[in-house]
């Protein structure tokens, strides 16, 4: 019999059982309610002792998924999970009577139970509930994972996540974190006098990132409209109308490729402070990542990919081009502004220079390629060539380059910041020079956003902003190695038919 066959088999006598409750009366009921959740019982009766707890009489209502079951003549026991924690139960036969045993050996691995007993303790010393009623509450019809194996593979997980959730508890940790992640930076940005904000979602022009975006099409104003690549210039505009601390946990969309870091769907947290600048957003980034390991990690240093990462002194600072040059001992200075020789390099080392571009964006991919996977420990890399930094400004001694940084932390980018540039006149010579390059072929060349240059025609203060990738921060701070280990649902190729 082939494993597909046999799967069918069990799903069908399943499915009989449930005929049989329904013709009785007795599927799906929707009356019973827990009184207490597992990991609130844990804490709060799991230092006491059997003798303690049968003085006492605890009493309660759980429910939970029976997750395993050991029948043995006239008593059993089983383990519910309730998704905070499992919880032994004690079934006896006597206390069900015949009627209630018999039901109870007909549930199967999977079902979700009700049952209402008192504490004890096992003579194994194991905190259990001595069940003096129970109920199946829904009726689990597929097969769960065989308890050996489990379920490990990763496309699979991934699919059905709600199966990875029910058999591999450590995946609740994950997600558990990561909401407890958004919840510390929301109130390390309130008590700082941030403004949580929301912007639109579909905008009529893709913007604030170099990056290809998502097009779709409204269909009673009839316009293209574009799933936003970023909120940085919605958020802009509200600096410019006196909200001068914001900030936005925002979904963003970029039509790019998937990797282990890379979804088309993510999270950034966005922060814009009015009378900041790249120095003081520097400041805010490191703070927010100390915070969140300290709280959340309980401790400064996180164990990651075979590295230990140090959170605990200040942030290492390096220009971009001491970086690459420290990389590269065959560069000198002088070479890191020419197109020719950075042409060269890069081929020398097997790399495609980008096409049709100057020696800024020719600098940065040598980085990309050389300096950054070995960027472990955080870092701070600063000063970045114009060219690739269409809504930064410009350096006061030095126009080819911009005050902008990015954070890198176990060999990947974690956020970018930058002093917000606020010349109305040079933000447009900006936008003409990104359309210039759209028109070369350049698909992620920014569109000309008039809207926002007539914002900062009304004045906007020197700004400080910055771009935080959540997903990566939750996997340094999970421990996880791919990024769609962190989201809930990431995308995936359509699943071929199946049972």
């Amino acid at each position: 019999m082939s494993d597909k066959t046999q799967r069918h088999d069990l799903v069908a006598e399943r499915r009989a059982k449930l005929q049989a409750l329904r013709e009785e009366g007795f599927a799906y009921p929707n009356d019973f309610r827990p009184d207490a959740a597992v990991d609130a019982v844990v804490s709060t009766f799991g230092d006491l002792d059997g003798e303690t707890l049968e003085e006492r009489g605890v009493e309660m209502r759980i429910a939970g998924r029976m997750m395993t079951r050991r029948v043995m003549g006239k008593a059993s026991f089983a383990h519910l999970d309730d998704g905070s924690g499992r919880l032994q139960i004690f079934v006896k036969r006597d206390a069900l009577g015949d009627e209630g045993y018999a039901g109870f050996k007909q549930l199967d691995l999977g079902d979700i139970v009700g049952v209402e007993g008192s504490l004890f303790r096992t003579k194994t010393g194991e905190l259990s509930l001595r069940v003096s009623s129970l109920r199946l509450i829904a009726k689990c019809l597929r097969p769960l994972p065989e308890k050996f194996h489990g379920l490990k593979d990763p496309e699979l997980r991934y699919r059905r996540r709600y199966l990875d959730l029910i058999m591999n508890p450590e995946v609740r940790d994950i997600f558990r974190k990561r909401a407890e992640m958004l919840r510390v930076a929301r109130g390390l940005l309130d008590a700082q006098g941030f403004l949580e904000v929301e912007t639109p979602m579909m905008q009529p022009l893709a913007g604030g990132a170099v990056a290809r975006p998502f097009t779709t099409h409204h269909n009673a104003l009839d316009i293209a409209l574009y799933l936003r690549i970023a909120p940085e210039l919605y958020l802009k505009r509200l600096v410019v109308g006196g909200l001068q601390r914001v900030y936005e946990i925002n979904r963003s969309f970029r039509n790019e490729g998937v990797s282990t870091r890379h979804n088309p769907e993510f999270t950034m947290l966005e922060a814009y402070q009015a009378w900041g600048d790249c120095a003081s957003m520097m400041e805010l980034a490191e703070c927010l990542l100390q915070t969140l390991v300290a709280d959340i990690a309980g401790t400064s240093t996180l164990e990651y990919a075979e590295n230990t990462l140090n959170f605990s002194a200040d942030f290492r600072r390096v220009t971009l081009t001491d970086a690459v040059l420290e990389a590269c001992p065959e560069l000198e200075t002088k070479d890191t502004r020419n197109t020719a020789r950075l042409i060269e390099v890069l081929q020398a080392r097997g790399l495609e220079p980008p096409p049709a571009t100057g020696w800024g964006k020719l600098l940065v991919a040598l980085f990309e390629h050389t300096v950054e996977p070995t960027l472990i420990q955080p870092t701070f890399v600063t000063d970045y060539p114009l060219e690739v930094s269409p809504l930064s400004r410009a350096q006061d001694g030095d126009a080819e380059m911009v005050e902008r940084f990015e954070l890198f932390i176990g060999g990947r980018e974690i956020a970018n910041g930058f002093s917000e540039l606020n010349d109305p006149e040079d933000q447009a010579r900006r936008f003409e020079a990104q359309l210039r390059e759209r028109a070369g072929g350049d698909e992620e060349a920014m569109l000309f956003d008039h809207d926002y240059v007539r914002a900062l025609e009304y004045g906007m203060p020197s700004t400080g902003g910055i771009g935080i990738g959540m997903d990566r921060v939750a996997m340094l701070l999970t421990g996880s190695e791919s990024i769609r280990e962190v989201l809930l649902f990431p995308l995936l190729r359509p699943e071929p038919e199946s049972d």
